[in-house]
């Protein structure tokens, strides 16, 4: 009562007997209530674990006193709800993201799964953890479960200690929790969590639910990827902007959630507004880029490449596969999402192409190209950061890479692959049992893949069959005949000043070079 009217607090210092003491007691509520106060089970509902103080609802201050003569104070936040008052608690201040816009219908397996756990929850409190085949795309889906269900939600972006306070904000306002991204070690969040039964909570995160991090299991599902409805959902993220250019086209090679959709939208709206242009496809591929937010630049070296197909001076057949290769990326989702044509077997929709071919014929251009066409980074993987020798630490080190690889929107390139990707051996020693561990290890990681990943090498009888048959494209890049040689020089030589009158064709046909060195030369 004095947090609502201070008129309250003479009348408790008179019942208090104690003029200074302007608050209701432990002793004073329980005689009002008429239950003598040396009943244990009287003073228990204020002990901490009782419902009153567990669930935020009082708080017995002045712990230094005797039990009895404890002041009792309705936290601030519960006066303000029953006030009308329904701002966040302000210790949440800063922990509650927006959630995202919900995606469009698609009418795709994702819209069964929205349906399905939009009916669950009209059903009463829920407690569940979506494994996300990407991150992102669990966040996307419950936004969509939400606004199906017409509940709304609570996102939380904090430590477990901020939990109960959340909890509280959920059963005042009688909204969902959502968490999106557990923390390295989730076990006292995810416990703190999943002890409320009464209010619904939903986690999602990329990692497989362990049962160790709390003591009642949530209900585990498998959140759905990426939609097939992708271009209708940045469509209406962009909305009549996006009318003047291909937009299926220019988002296909981008697997980015609801939210980061809605960020990349707003980024793409600037950055025309900067250039003083229309929105155009080129404003939408580096929005969606800066939303791929890499951690591979601890092992891999980030290329934005700069080229084109008119780069690339190659025989016909090496340069249909590259653009067979590029094309496959770009529709994998379609092709193996919507038309349902993914191998199965825990395969992933990752694309593999080996590029075998002498120094210098092109191969890690032609990954630039390819990259360039898809509106992707280039990352190189370095493998001399990665190979270690310690036991288990190159699969470690490589499962890094493919971990941050699969979230990622980006082309990874292991150059000279022959090092990681060699052909196993008799095991003689201890050294081939651990080399072949690490092969075996490869091939397991290959399958379930999602990105994009292009393996360079000079000697391709040093790979591994095991890893050429899980590929999707093998180009071999010949060493250029004089007509190649040719062409080189000319392109190489037609980016720089030079004199009237050079004739490379003797150069093509006396210097047997490769394209890295005509470039180098020139």
């Amino acid at each position: 009562a004095p947090d609502v009217d201070r008129t309250f607090e003479p009348l408790y210092g008179y019942l208090n007997n104690d003029v200074s003491r302007r608050r209701a007691t432990v002793s004073l509520a329980l005689e009002l209530c008429g239950v003598p106060a040396h009943l244990a089970a009287a003073r228990a509902r204020f002990h901490a674990s009782a419902p009153l103080r567990s669930l935020g609802l009082l708080e017995v201050e002045e712990p230094e006193r005797p039990f009895l003569t404890r002041s009792l104070r309705v936290p601030d936040r519960l006066v303000g709800h029953l006030l009308g008052d329904d701002s966040p608690d302000a210790t949440l201040l800063g922990l509650l993201p927006a959630m995202p816009e919900p995606l469009p219908s698609a009418a795709t397996a994702a819209d069964v799964f929205v349906d399905r756990l939009a009916a669950r929850l009209g059903q009463g409190p829920l407690t569940a953890y979506l494994r996300e085949p990407r991150e992102g795309d669990g966040l996307a889906a419950l936004a969509s479960v939400l606004d199906a269900a017409k509940t709304e939600a609570l996102r939380f972006a904090g430590p477990e200690e901020h939990v109960p306070d959340l909890l509280r904000e959920a059963r005042l306002t009688g909204r969902a929790v959502v968490v999106s991204g557990l923390p390295e070690k989730p076990g006292p969040l995810v416990r703190a969590l999943t002890a409320a039964t009464d209010v619904t909570v939903l986690m999602c995160d990329p990692r497989p639910y362990d049962p160790q991090w709390s003591r009642a299991d949530p209900l585990v599902l498998d959140a759905p990827g990426r939609r097939a409805g992708g271009a209708t959902a940045w469509r209406a993220a962009l909305g009549p902007d996006a009318d003047g250019f291909d937009l299926a086209t220019a988002v296909a090679p981008y697997r980015l959630g609801g939210d980061r959709i809605q960020r990349a939208a707003l980024t793409a709206r600037a950055l025309a507004a900067f250039d003083g242009l229309p929105l155009n496809a080129d404003h939408v591929r580096l929005a969606a880029r800066r939303q791929s937010a890499s951690g591979l630049e601890s092992h891999a070296r980030r290329i934005r490449p700069d080229v084109d197909w008119g780069d690339l001076v190659l025989p016909d057949r090496p340069l249909v596969q590259l653009r067979e290769l590029a094309l496959r990326a770009r529709h994998r989702d379609r092709v193996l999402g919507d038309w349902r044509l993914s191998a199965g077997g825990g395969r992933g929709r990752g694309v593999l192409g080996l590029f075998a071919g002498e120094s210098g014929t092109g191969k890690t251009l032609s990954a630039e190209v390819v990259a360039a066409d898809l509106g992707l980074d280039l990352y190189v993987v370095q493998l001399s950061s990665v190979v270690d020798k310690y036991v288990g630490e190159t699969e470690k080190n490589l499962e890094r890479i493919f971990t941050e690889a699969d979230r990622t929107d980006a082309v990874l390139l292991f150059d000279e692959a022959d090092a990681v990707f060699g052909k196993r051996s008799e095991v003689k020693d201890a050294h081939d049992k651990y080399a072949n561990m690490e092969s075996a290890y490869l091939l397991q990681r290959l399958e379930s893949f999602d990105g994009i990943a292009l393996l360079t090498t000079n000697l391709r009888a040093n790979i591994d069959e095991a890893f050429t048959r899980r590929l999707d494209l093998v180009v071999d890049f010949p060493f250029p005949d004089p007509e190649q040689r040719l062409a080189l020089w000319r392109h190489s030589l037609s980016r720089v000043p030079s004199a009237d009158g050079i004739d490379p064709e003797p150069l093509a046909r006396e210097f047997e070079l490769a394209g890295g060195s005509i470039r180098s030369a020139v």
